[in-house]
């Protein structure tokens, strides 16, 4: 075994012991991981490509002494009251949800009693270079534990549309890679040749070799401060749904616009704009195109989520707003997500 190999190995089979598997607590974890297909939509027509999520189970791993678990909020079935972590030398723990991001696709989990465990350090995905070496590790279809598979950054900052039985969710901002990410290995850690965290598992297109999705890790770095200070994650709210327009959208639709978040649901059933929340207040309406927030602008490159991120509750805002004809300028006050 050569040096770098060795030294490669080492970090991996590190790595892997802060990796858990997720499952229903009370049921034991299986192979059934179905791979979700796209039906026809309203968003089908926006989306890049249509991806796969797992469902019923995934990958997650610790982040904090504490037992704080870090994993995707797709991989883990709503009505499910509680979850079991299962570690890779066999031991299981009860965990309990104590903060998700649904935005990011985030989700935290707390296991006690759980000793010394060990838990991964998180590196700096802010600095990422395309063609770096990194390494995804999970457990593929609930069956093969601490699976690895190498590969290298083959983009960033890409967005899709992701979607399992449950979840339809548009994803910005994400590292891609040629690293398999199967079903199984959704919420496990994506890590550099330091064995440092920068990405969490979280999406592969069906039908396509070595085209795989990880959320970066600094997405949780501010949410996570705030549960180890607070209990929970404090994060202003809006309360719309929307998509991202871009010049494809645009044409797509005849909008004035190539940039800003147009004020549509992706679903029938549920309307753009939320009851009682600070949108609603401020007067927005379904196919508004909000255009800036507090003077810049929205779009691709500056997100409503990137905007809410460093915003806090009770924080006063203004809305530019393309309604038809007209461009309004609306007030509101952010709220505290509960």
């Amino acid at each position: 075994m050569s040096p770098d190999e060795k030294k490669r190995t080492q970090l991996i089979q590190k790595a892997a012991k802060a990796v858990v598997s997720i499952s229903v607590a009370g049921s034991p974890q299986k192979n059934g991981y179905g791979r979700a297909s796209m039906k026809p939509s309203f968003l089908d027509r926006l989306s890049q490509k249509a991806i796969d999520v797992t469902e019923g189970g995934g990958s997650g791993f610790l982040v904090h002494l504490s037992g704080i678990i870090v994993t995707n909020t797709h991989v883990m079935p709503r009505d499910a009251g509680a979850y079991t972590a299962a570690t890779s030398d066999g031991r299981a723990f009860d965990a309990k949800v104590i903060g998700t991001d649904e935005v990011h696709d985030v989700a935290f989990l707390k296991i006690n009693d759980s000793g010394k465990l060990p838990y991964l350090a998180l590196g700096d995905s802010s600095k990422l270079m395309l063609g770096q070496s990194v390494y995804a590790i999970g457990n593929v279809l609930g069956y093969f534990k601490n699976t690895v598979s190498a590969g290298i950054i083959s983009g960033l900052t890409r967005s899709i549309e992701a979607m399992n039985e449950e979840i339809k969710e548009e994803l910005h901002g994400l590292i891609q890679t040629d690293a398999a990410i199967n079903p199984g290995n959704s919420g496990g850690p994506l890590i550099d040749s330091s064995g440092k965290v920068i990405g969490i598992n979280s999406a592969a297109v069906p039908h396509a070799e070595n085209i795989a999705f990880a959320i970066p890790i600094h997405v949780i770095k501010g949410n996570l401060s705030d549960i180890l200070k607070y209990g929970k994650i404090q994060r202003a709210y809006l309360g719309v749904r929307h998509i991202c327009v871009n010049e494809r959208i645009q044409r797509a639709f005849h909008l004035p616009i190539n940039y800003g978040i147009w004020v549509m649901s992706p679903a029938k059933h549920s309307g753009a704009v939320l009851a009682d929340s600070p949108a609603q207040k401020a007067g927005l309406r379904e196919r508004d195109i909000i255009a800036e927030i507090n003077g810049k602008k929205l779009g691709e490159n500056f997100t409503l989520e990137e905007f809410l991120e460093d915003a806090k509750g009770g924080q006063k805002i203004v809305l530019t707003v393309l309604r038809g004809t007209k461009r309004l300028q609306l007030k509101t006050t952010l709220v505290e997500k509960t």
